[in-house]
C-alpha cells in the first residue's frame, strides 16, 4: 500500500499491487481549508458563469480588485471543449490567482483527465468542483463504485489540486433528508471538502440540512454552492467553510456579471465574522 501526499492536505491511498482495491482520499480539516486561503472566516469564492474570454477576464478582475481569495469558472452554456481555451486565457492573464473550475454536467471521471492535460500543457488549475461526486447513500462505505472510479481517475490524472464534490446537490438524484448525515459522512472519504446546495441555483440551502451535514462530517471542510447572499450569509457561517457564490453577488437580473458592491459586502461580513469567532 502506497500513500501519496497531495497539496492542500489531501492524501490519496493507492494499492498499486491490486488496483481493484479501494482508493481513498483523506478529507481536509476545516481549519486547514481556511489556512489554505489565509482567512479565519468563511472563504468567499465567486463563481463566474463564463461566456467568452473578455467577459471572464472582466469578472475575474473584479474578484481580484475586491480582494477575494480566488474564484471558480463554470461553463454553464456550452461544452467542455469550448471552455478549456477560456480557462487557459484566464490563467495566462492571472498567473498567481487561485483558480478553480466546474465542468457542468461532467463528473470527475472525465474532469480529472482534462485537468491533467491542462497541467501537462502548463495551465495550472488549483481547484475542481463537481456538481455530483457520485456518493450513493443507498450503499455502504466500502461499496461506492462510482466515487471510487472518480478517485482512481484523479489519482492517475497527474493533477493534484483541491477537490470539492457535490453531495445531495441541486439538480442531481434526490436524497431523502433522513439520509443527509450518512451521505455527508460517506463523502468525506472521497474529497477535500464536502459540497452541498439548496434545491436550485440561487435558492438558499435549508439551515437544517447544513447543520445535518456538519454533524455528518465533523471537523472536515464543507462548501456551499447556492443561494448565498450578503443578507443570509450569517445563517451559515458557523457551519460552512467556503461560499461558492454567483447569483447572490451578481448584478440584479444578470446571470453573468458580478456587482462589485455586493461582493465587497459579502467579503466584509465574512472577515468580520472571522475576527469575532
Amino acid at each position: 500500500m502506497d500513500r501519496i501526499h497531495y497539496p492542500y492536505g489531501a492524501i490519496i491511498i493507492i494499492n498499486f499491487r491490486n488496483p481493484g482495491k479501494p482508493v481513498i482520499l483523506a478529507p481536509m480539516n476545516r481549519h486547514d481549508f481556511r489556512k489554505m486561503f489565509k482567512t479565519v472566516g468563511p472563504v468567499v469564492l465567486p463563481v463566474i458563469h463564463v461566456l467568452d474570454n473578455a467577459q471572464a477576464e472582466r469578472n475575474v478582475r473584479i474578484v481580484v480588485e475586491e480582494g477575494a481569495a480566488g474564484c471558480f469558472l463554470i461553463n454553464h452554456d456550452f461544452e467542455m471543449e469550448r471552455f478549456l481555451p477560456i480557462i487557459a486565457h484566464v490563467r495566462a492573464r492571472f498567473p498567481a490567482l487561485w483558480l478553480g473550475v466546474n465542468f457542468l454536467a461532467v463528473t470527475g471521471k472525465l474532469a480529472f483527465p482534462a485537468l491533467g492535460r491542462l497541467k501537462r500543457d502548463g495551465i495550472l488549475v488549483d481547484g475542481y468542483w463537481a456538481d455530483d461526486a457520485r456518493i450513493d447513500e443507498r450503499r455502504s462505505h466500502g461499496d461506492q463504485p462510482e466515487a471510487q472510479e472518480i478517485a482512481a481517475a484523479m489519482a492517475s490524472s497527474g493533477w493534484a489540486g483541491f477537490y470539492t464534490g457535490g453531495t445531495c446537490f441541486k439538480k442531481q438524484r434526490d436524497v431523502l433528508p433522513q439520509h443527509y448525515e450518512y451521505a455527508a459522512r460517506l463523502a468525506t472519504a472521497y474529497m477535500d471538502a464536502v459540497c452541498t446546495s439548496g434545491v436550485a441555483t440561487g435558492h438558499a440551502a435549508d439551515s437544517d440540512k447544513i447543520r445535518t451535514f456538519r454533524r455528518g462530517i465533523g471537523e472536515h471542510a464543507m462548501t456551499l454552492a447556492s443561494g448565498i447572499t450578503p443578507e443570509n450569509a450569517h445563517a451559515y457561517m458557523a457551519d460552512v467553510d467556503g461560499f461558492m457564490v454567483a447569483t447572490g453577488i451578481n448584478r440584479d437580473g444578470d446571470f453573468y456579471n458580478i456587482e462589485p458592491a455586493k461582493l465587497s459586502r459579502l467579503l466584509k461580513l465574512t472577515r468580520d465574522y472571522g475576527a469575532r469567532s
